[in-house]
């Protein structure tokens, strides 16, 4: 399993992209939210980008699903025909079909491949093309899901946006990578993640390595030394502030 970071911003930073994490598993290849930024950096980034077979959606915030539309309107002026799955919480198919009605009206209908659209809860899991899907709630200012994908023996965790919880404590158990947004420094930042938060989560789940990303922007540039000093002095576990472009093996 492979995780490349495709980008590692929060919403309105100038200089990251929005945090998107595309993740190769065998043959299977699946994209982890695709905000207003995501599509073009991932057909940049992808060796195969007609060939992902999922996009998991955390929530309905602009930077975490509002580039769908570029993703699918290119998949289809590239001819794409092979099926994609768009995976998320309740009302993913009415929401991505209002922003694709919104953004390119009627163009959905000239794709030649099919869209299913999968509900999954946080009592259900799920398996696509041989990667088992898993998810739990996470604290956000409106409903988030952290996901679980595991494959081969190998795992990794996506916290989408929000502050950790018990639910997604047990999730990340045992995951070969942590990825987490850790919005800021503070030691409470409602709605969010932070540095400290998060190192005490990946330590709690026994996680063999842990990824931040989704940092304020001015904490991040102002702050970044701080950042990756803390991350440095992690004990039993890798703990990086992730770059785009950036590769992890599992």
């Amino acid at each position: 399993m492979e995780c490349v970071f495709v980008g590692v911003g929060e919403a309105f930073d100038e200089y990251l992209g929005n945090t998107s994490i595309l993740v190769r598993a065998g043959r299977a290849t699946a994209l982890l939210d695709c905000g207003f930024t995501a599509a073009h950096a991932f057909w940049k980034l992808s060796d195969d980008p007609l060939g992902l077979d999922v996009v998991w959606i955390s929530h309905f915030h602009g930077d975490h699903y509002f580039g769908l539309p570029a993703l699918l309107v290119r998949s289809i002026e590239e001819n794409r025909t092979k099926d994609l799955v768009v995976l998320g919480m309740a009302g993913i198919r009415a929401k991505v079909l209002a922003l694709m009605d919104l953004a390119y009206p009627g163009t959905l209908a000239k794709a030649g491949f099919n869209i299913g659209f999968i509900e999954l809860s946080p009592s259900e899991h799920i398996e696509i093309k041989g990667i088992r899907f898993s998810c739990a709630e996470i604290g956000h200012s409106r409903p988030c899901l952290a996901v679980r994908l595991d494959f081969q023996g190998r795992s990794l965790f996506y916290s989408g946006d929000g502050r950790p919880t018990d639910q997604s404590l047990d999730l990340a158990r045992g995951c070969g990578l942590v990825v987490h947004e850790a919005f800021g420094l503070e030691p409470d930042t409602p709605g969010h993640g932070t540095v400290d938060g998060c190192l005490e989560f990946a330590r709690r789940a026994e996680a063999k390595a842990l990824a931040l990303v989704h940092v304020q922007r001015q904490v991040r540039r102002e702050r970044g030394p701080e950042i990756r000093a803390r991350l440095a002095s992690a004990e039993g576990f890798r703990a990086f502030l992730a770059e785009p472009g950036q590769r992890f093996e599992l």
